[in-house]
């Protein structure tokens, strides 16, 4: 159903999603309405389309799906509008000056003849442009929002096309409606193929066809591809639009010279990017090779001496190829340290800060996540940060990172030696942030396993600098005494040598206390469930001091299905922090119930959100949670209407109940997922 009426109040909005909640009066009566309601304020008018609700805390509401903004109708609504304080420098003395000499003109008057607001006493010939100039800009926004709602494309994207096309945005979609793909990441380009055949354009034209490729080569990079092998890239096109080999190859050449893409031919073959990530991965070829060349300032002499102090004094033997990766850092400015889990990285990297340490010099610890971070802390006793706190980035338009070279510059790193862990999962944008960051003359030291999963934004950056082979490369292969104990860790080098897994006697599970690695076979998802569940709940104990929210973390290569991540969720929650004597505080949000205890992960990045810490004796406050962050549910604040996660770097985080959304839980998480712990 339709209901038109005037907003009185806007009792709450989500400043990043625009979710709002508010009161409006109709004709019949006073309502609250909720919905996703970008650029509305307290005195306008607006058309509704939704439906009536009855919230079980709050009552009967209208849940609404589409809105529109209207022109006030009375003087009175007029009125209320701009004594809202909706035009700048116009309050509830000036607004009704203006109504009072205009009346029902007001709005021809802001919109065909701003000069003569300069009439009302306190107003300036270019005040009276600049107040025309910002209701012009709002009407036209909000037709926009219209416009777009008719080919089901969300308001969330309304402004960025009026911020990019301005007051003839309208004109131009209808001109050419695939220039949305270029504006909004996360478009559905069937939708915009069809209001544009809807239009009238031809299937062959050449808008069409070089959108089509772009678009495909955007989602592309949604799997972590930094580029798509030309002929893959001509067959999906091909499906996608119908048209020709001839015109796509076309409008590839097209693209090409307006640099909008770039075809690279290596071998045989030829790949094609969009143009800014081809121009990243130069950068980052181009800052790598710099640091590479600059004076080795921060060379130590004598380091065999050096070494042999740091081994008497922490009674470490270090092996040979440990020993070169020390000696290699010294003699180069860029250095890669790669191997497996028990391969003796940790041991390297503690070996470097002692001897750089001991000579006076700055030696900086980085990861890119906020758990790996924590991780080398521990084994390191230094303090380490993620990559996003310690270049300083803030809020990432991440549409831009398809259209333009960013210009991000950082802040400037004060370091002698960088080190970073967990390269494998380093994307090519954070990689190119990272490096603009670096001073001539600092040490770049990159630890990771390569044949971990490569990171889940675009680009597999430590694999490519492995085989580059431009970089001095230690590659470890031996398993240290210790960690040959752990089947786990023998396991994981014989998967990746492509031999068969040492696994326990089926009919002997879990029956050898040294064991740390069990294969369970079931032929059964019910049985396998239960397997699960029963891992979790305490069979594990007698094996060690295993505490399913301290030591356990299941993982699914699925979301779907009785063992994805979001049956286990259910089922595991269920089992670990039930609510049986409903004393627990509980919040349900989109069909899932979070309550005081869960495990949760954030599943996207959130640049703004404000967090405060105790960490290290001082406290701390910022803002940004990202993409794979986990943490418990602390609290539950029904009269707020808000919920804390204490995520595990110790930061606490309030979440309103309209950003839910951000988290699930992560009792259980993907394999993919998990990296970004």
């Amino acid at each position: 159903m339709e209901v038109i009426g005037e907003i009185q109040s806007i009792i709450y909005k989500n400043e990043v999603n625009s979710y709002t909640i508010l009161e409006m009066s109709t004709e019949e009566e006073l309502i609250t309405a909720v919905g996703y309601l970008p650029f509305v304020n307290e005195g306008d008018t607006i058309k509704v389309s939704g439906r009536f609700v009855e919230h079980k805390d709050y009552g009967r509401q209208f849940k609404i799906d589409t809105f529109e903004k209207l022109m006030p109708q009375t003087t009175e609504s007029i009125k209320k509008y701009l004594e809202k304080g909706n035009i700048k420098g116009i309050g509830e003395a000036l607004a009704g000056r203006i109504v009072k000499k205009f009346g029902e003109e007001t709005i021809y008057i802001f919109k065909n003849e701003p000069q003569r607001l300069a009439e009302i006493r306190g107003i300036s010939i270019n005040r009276a442009k600049e107040m025309s100039e910002e209701f012009i800009q709002k009407w036209e926004v909000w037709q926009i929002v219209g416009f777009l709602d008719k080919f089901g494309i969300g308001v969330e994207h309304a402004k960025k096309v009026y911020d990019l096309l301005g007051v003839s945005a309208i004109e131009k979609i209808e001109e050419n409606p695939y220039v949305l793909i270029d504006i909004a990441r996360g478009v559905d380009f069937k939708q915009i193929d069809k209001m544009a055949l809807d239009l009238g354009i031809n299937y062959d034209n050449e808008k069409r066809v070089c959108s089509g490729i772009k678009y495909l080569l955007v989602r592309s990079t949604y799997n972590g591809h930094a580029c798509v092998l030309k002929e893959i890239l001509i067959k999906y096109v091909v499906s996608l639009l119908d048209v020709s080999t001839e015109n796509i190859e076309n409008c590839l050449i097209y693209l090409n010279v307006k640099n909008e893409i770039v075809i690279e031919k290596r071998e045989e073959e030829e790949y094609v990017y969009l143009y800014t990530f081809y121009k990243v991965e130069e950068e980052i070829s181009y800052r790598i090779k710099r640091l590479q060349k600059a004076s080795n300032i921060k060379r130590i002499s004598k380091i065999e001496k050096e070494l042999k102090k740091i081994e008497n004094n922490s009674k470490i033997e270090l092996s040979n190829k440990q020993k070169e990766a020390v000696e290699k850092v010294n003699d180069n400015n860029v250095i890669i340290i790669t191997g497996g889990p028990g391969t003796g990285k940790t041991t390297i990297i503690k070996t470097i800060i002692d001897i750089y340490e001991d000579k006076g010099k700055k030696v900086v610890l980085a990861a890119p996540t906020g758990r790996a971070a924590k991780r080398i802390t521990e084994t390191t006793g230094r303090d380490a940060s993620t990559l996003h706190r310690l270049l300083e980035i803030g809020k990432i338009d991440e549409d831009s990172l398809y259209k333009e070279v960013s210009n991000y510059e950082g802040a400037p790193i004060d370091a002698d030696l960088i080190i970073v862990d967990e390269m494998s999962m380093v994307d090519m944008f954070l990689m190119n942030y990272l490096l603009k960051c670096i001073y001539l003359g600092t040490k770049l030291i990159l630890v990771g396993d390569e044949d971990q999963l490569a990171s889940v934004g675009p680009g597999s950056v430590l694999k490519d600098c492995i085989h580059s082979e431009t970089i001095e490369t230690i590659h470890l292969d031996k398993i240290f005494r210790q960690a040959a104990k752990s089947k786990i860790i023998l396991n994981a080098h014989r998967v990746n040598n492509g031999e068969k897994f040492i696994a326990n006697d089926d009919n002997q599970i879990l029956d050898d206390t040294k064991e740390d690695f069990f294969f369970i076979r079931e032929n059964s998802q019910e049985r396998m469930l239960s397997q699960v569940i029963s891992l979790c709940t305490g069979r594990l104990k007698k094996y060690g001091n295993y505490d399913f929210f301290q030591n356990i973390q299941v993982l699914s290569p699925t979301k779907k299905g009785l063992l994805g991540t979001r049956e286990l969720n259910k089922a595991l929650q269920s089992f670990l922090n039930p609510n049986n004597d409903g004393f627990l505080s509980e919040k349900q949000s989109m069909g899932v119930i979070y309550r005081v205890g869960d495990r949760v992960m954030q599943i996207k990045n959130n640049y703004d959100i404000y967090w405060e810490r105790n960490a290290f004796d001082k406290e701390e406050n910022g803002s940004g949670v990202f993409n794979g962050e986990i943490g418990t549910i602390t609290k539950i604040d029904e009269k707020g209407k808000r919920l804390q996660v204490q995520f595990d770097d110790e930061k606490k985080v309030w979440y309103e109940f309209t950003e839910l959304d951000q988290i699930e839980h992560s009792y259980c998480i993907t394999i993919h997922k998990a990296q970004r712990k």
